[in-house]
């Protein structure tokens, strides 16, 4: 594994090391209509894990005939791009690498291939479940929130307990860029849990740093509290949940004033190698 920083005028370095072909070959599709159906899971237990990228054809050959893949239009994997909002003391990134009980994450969510954009609000629930709730709006490239995008968030913010936070003060603090594909797996119990795996990660300061990891993929669980299909694969394969954020890590990589909190083993293991 390879890790890029360059200034803001330097051009992003492209990855050289591709996804093993073809990743999930052996999976049957499913649809993004099939997907929304079966539920959003919008409250969630996540578990994350930082993997190379050789491990995905691994983990997919291990998946048996209750793991379907996202396919839209023929297409398995699709771009994302996301801006994160924060305080100017960084109120978001503390309070989630201190692992506080109210803390709170706020971005604007772009997917690359559809157009659809989304503003999206991330806070905490009980037994230590994530809620995310969105709604459509513009990608937001100014300096601010504007009227509609931060009256939500002090709404949603207000609602779940989270105080002290202004929402029209928030800003931009950080772009990042990856492909993504989606692997959906039926319980046991008839529900569905969903994985989705991160590659081509590409993370950006505003007018500021830029730092690409080629070799690395980020994988993130979604479902109840007990490990889902892919959760065991990943076991098997001799892969553990850690502590990762694409927020706090990746700002944390790119700024070096800012301490390591909860992420310094990731930190130190992944990101900050060169």
């Amino acid at each position: 594994m390879t890790a890029t920083i360059a200034t803001k005028e330097a051009v992003i370095s492209r990855a050289e090391e591709t996804i093993p072909a073809p990743v999930g070959a052996d999976l049957a599709p499913i649809s993004l209509p099939e997907l929304v159906a079966a539920g959003e899971l919008l409250t969630r237990v996540d578990r994350k894990y930082v993997v190379p990228l050789a491990t995905i054809k691994r983990l997919a050959d291990r998946l048996g005939p209750d793991s379907r893949i996202l396919q839209i239009d023929g297409a398995r994997t699709f771009g994302y791009r996301s801006i994160y909002w924060d305080t100017a003391e960084l109120a978001s990134f503390t309070a989630a690498g201190q692992g506080r009980r109210r803390r709170f994450k706020v971005r604007s969510r772009a997917y690359v291939d559809t157009g659809a954009t989304f503003l999206e609000v991330k806070t905490r629930g009980p037994r230590g479940t994530t809620v995310k709730e969105r709604i459509e709006h513009p990608e937001i490239l100014s300096a601010r929130l504007d009227v509609e995008a931060s009256d939500f968030v002090s709404d949603r913010l207000a609602a779940h307990g989270v105080e002290g936070i202004d929402a029209r003060a928030l800003q931009a603090t950080l772009i990042t860029r990856y492909r993504r594909m989606t692997i959906a797996t039926v319980t046991a119990e008839g529900s569905l849990t969903r994985a989705t795996i991160d590659t081509d990660l590409r993370f950006r300061v505003p007018a500021g740093a830029a730092l690409d990891l080629p070799g690395l993929a980020i994988i993130e669980t979604k479902g109840t509290s007990t490990p889902s299909a892919v959760d065991r694969a990943l076991w098997a394969l001799g892969h553990r949940p850690v502590r990762v954020s694409k927020y706090g890590t990746g700002l944390r990589a790119l700024r070096p004033e800012l301490p390591d909190l909860k992420w310094h083993r990731t930190l130190h293991q992944h990101f900050l190698t060169a």
